[in-house]
């Protein structure tokens, strides 16, 4: 029965019991990451259908080339596809995933969850970094599970365990990292449930350290292999040519060509970092590429960086001058590693850079796992570096960092005096130094001096017997005679003081005793 007011207007209802009120802000987030979803979709159908069109054969329809894109766009996620069109019939795994390809669900997943965790004018409602991350989740995995369905009637069908575990992951990943972006990066404090020396622990400087270190030794591992793979495709350079235009003749078959290289240069920057560590990479079963030479003969389908390879026998001087990558690399951990401050011990230093060191062989054995994969089922089902050896050699040759940083803490440390430390607040140059960036800021920064000590009561006066009686003196007032040629003239204002630009630095005055 509705219930009315005095005036006969209705009152509202009363929600009821068991159910919620929908929130506008929750289904935007929804359709923001099935947004996200589509737009990487989108993306990838335009160009295979460009590539379709400007094809003068092409293989099949419109529909094969839709399906071909619900499928790359799931590679780009870390699916392994399934060639079935093969020579020898057998069924062929396609898991090389182009790490550049990676980017473009990443950063449109980041994007859609950034847009969630923003407060929006006009009073609308924010929700918390949860509730934006669930929302934005389910609405990408809902069209991710429509495009696994979809792809399955092409000619590179995605596997169904292999998409139900990559695509929750990078979409997750990326989630996170929009939302936590999205709260101003806070590092808050670790969950209540982990034991207390595991959060003290975490909370130290040290780890910071470590994780920097980490990443700048990764990063002069890519960026020599960067170096390598550039050097070997000009020293190839007709090799690598003649398989570019033989593969085909026509510029829209090698537009593509250009694209798939295009997008496995991150890959190719992996592989090349993993050859200057040691253990090198696979090129099939049995057949490996490292510094020290190379085994087997592979038969490898023609493609420009694989025309870059170092050619088969043992290394030489100049392969062996690619361990000079993971030199740097070294070096660079144990710089990183150093803290600008002087009571820093020696053995907090050298842990910190054993940490770097650690960070960085996780970082190049996640890389590696993400740029290998198989190519085939039989001679191709090995390729690429292996993780584990990648990750084990990097940290071996990252671990000596640990002499560089004690080395430079040292180096940074050597006119340190014992007591230069207490000589600095003993001399009153902090108290100089803070008032004159008082002064030239105007009143911007506070005082925060301490307050001054309160004075000693003054001793108690001694009781003085009353003074005799004096007879007033008589004082005689001169006034001097001031004509107009005799007036004072007014006095002149004070100069105006310019403003303190610096202030000298004077030694502190000991009280007197």
């Amino acid at each position: 029965m509705t219930q009315v007011t005095e005036r006969g207007t209705p009152l509202p209802e009363a929600p009821r019991a068991g159910r919620r009120r929908r929130s506008p802000a929750a289904a935007a987030c929804v359709m923001g990451g099935a947004v996200a979803a589509g737009l990487g979709l989108g993306f990838l159908a335009v160009l295979v259908i460009v590539l379709w069109i400007s094809s003068p054969y092409p293989d099949s329809g419109p529909g094969g080339a839709l399906h071909l894109a619900a499928g790359l766009w799931l590679l780009a996620h870390g699916t392994e596809l399934v060639r079935y069109e093969t020579l020898s019939g057998v069924p062929a795994p396609v898991g090389v995933t182009p790490l550049l390809l990676v980017a473009l669900p990443v950063l449109l997943m980041r994007r859609a969850a950034r847009l969630g965790s923003g407060a929006e004018e006009g009073g609308e409602e924010v929700l918390p970094g949860s509730a934006v991350f669930s929302a934005v989740l389910c609405g990408y995995l809902a069209v991710g599970a429509l495009a696994t369905v979809y792809a399955a009637g092409g000619p590179m069908p995605a596997d169904p365990l292999s998409a139900a575990w990559h695509v929750p992951m990078v979409a997750v990943l990326a989630a996170a990292g929009g939302v936590w972006a999205a709260r101003g990066r806070p590092l808050g404090p670790l969950p209540s449930w982990l034991p207390g020396g595991v959060r003290k622990a975490v909370a130290r400087p040290r780890y910071a350290l470590a994780l920097r270190a980490g990443a700048g030794g990764a990063l002069v591992l890519l960026g020599g292999g960067a170096l390598l793979v550039g050097v070997s495709l000009a020293w190839h350079g007709a090799e690598v040519q003649g398989s570019f235009l033989g593969l085909t003749g026509v510029w829209s078959g090698r537009f593509a060509v250009l694209l798939l290289a295009v997008a496995l240069i991150p890959n190719a920057m992996v592989w090349g970092a993993a050859y200057a560590l040691g253990p090198g990479f696979a090129l099939g079963a049995g057949v490996s590429a490292t510094p020290l030479g190379s085994s087997g003969s592979p038969s490898l389908p023609r493609f420009p960086l694989l025309a870059a390879l170092p050619p088969e026998g043992p290394g030489t001087p100049l392969t062996w001058a690619a361990a000079g990558v993971p030199v740097v690399a070294g070096l660079a951990v144990g710089w990183f590693a150093v803290r600008r401050a002087r009571e820093v011990s020696y053995g907090e230093t050298a842990l910190t850079a054993g940490l770097g060191a650690l960070v960085c062989g996780l970082v190049m054995a996640g890389l590696a796992a993400a740029s290998a994969g198989p190519l085939g089922s039989r001679q191709l089902a090995e390729f690429g570096p292996v993780w584990w050896e990648v990750g084990a050699a990097a940290f071996a040759w990252t671990l000596p960092g640990v002499v560089v940083a004690v080395a430079v803490h040292a180096w940074r440390n050597r006119f340190a005096a014992p007591g230069s430390a207490d000589a600095w607040h003993d001399s009153g140059v902090r108290e100089l130094r803070w008032e004159a960036l008082r002064a030239a800021a105007g009143g911007l920064i506070p005082d925060i001096s301490p307050p001054p000590a309160p004075a000693p009561p003054p001793a108690p006066a001694a009781v003085a017997p009353p003074p005799a009686a004096v007879a007033p003196a008589r004082v005689l007032t001169v006034v001097p005679a001031v004509g107009p040629e005799l007036a004072v003239p007014p006095a002149e204002p004070p100069p105006l003081v310019p403003p303190v630009v610096g202030a000298r630095v004077l030694a502190r005055r000991k009280p007197s005793a």
